[in-house]
């Protein structure tokens, strides 16, 4: 029995999380994929560009491997892909990660859940680097490359203009595989 004036609280407080399931990639996935990229630009603070690319250039930018789609009840709420860092061979196993969450799921830990699953299929690819560029603004990017291993190594100050004509500064990050490339 509650103390006098307490509220009692119900009796099942019990929240069943909702299993973020991710999986590879596909073309059917395209729609969602840039449209959870044209909400990234939409923030201001994801990327410096100002309008998402058709599926076409998209795909055409990245690699094939190691891109996956988060779900959550079946609907696409977020995506993680590797582009290239250089096209020169001794750089090969470098590669450019980005990670994109829909609007309506973010601080889910759809995010974490992404680059969890690109971590170990980037090294079983033969990436012994993945770099990062996020905007200085982007304090829950910073969080989250930094709870998955990355590692600040400098920033670029001043590097691009936002589509605004704001200078933005961006982050550079790293993580090093512990398994690839020693």
């Amino acid at each position: 029995m509650p103390a006098a004036g307490a509220a009692e609280l119900p009796r099942d407080r019990t929240v069943a999380a909702e299993p973020i399931v991710v999986k590879p990639m596909t073309v059917e996935d395209a729609p969602a994929v840039i449209d959870i990229y044209a909400q990234g630009i939409a923030t201001g603070n994801a990327t410096l560009d100002g309008a998402a690319p058709d599926w076409r250039r998209w795909h055409a930018t990245h690699r094939r491997d190691c891109r996956f789609v988060a779900r959550l009840r079946g609907e696409v709420v977020g995506w993680t892909a590797l582009s290239s860092w250089s096209s020169r061979d001794v750089y090969a196993g470098v590669a450019w990660e980005s990670v994109y969450v829909a609007e309506a799921a973010r601080g889910r830990g759809v995010g974490r859940v992404l680059l969890e699953t690109l971590i170990p299929a980037s090294e079983a690819a033969g990436v012994w680097t993945l770099m990062a560029g996020v905007q200085a603004e982007n304090l829950a990017s910073l969080a989250l490359h930094e709870r998955v291993g990355f590692r600040r190594i400098g920033v670029q100050e001043r590097v691009g203009r936002d589509p605004t004509g704001r200078w933005r500064d961006v982050v550079l990050l790293e993580r090093r595989s512990d398994t690839v490339g020693h």
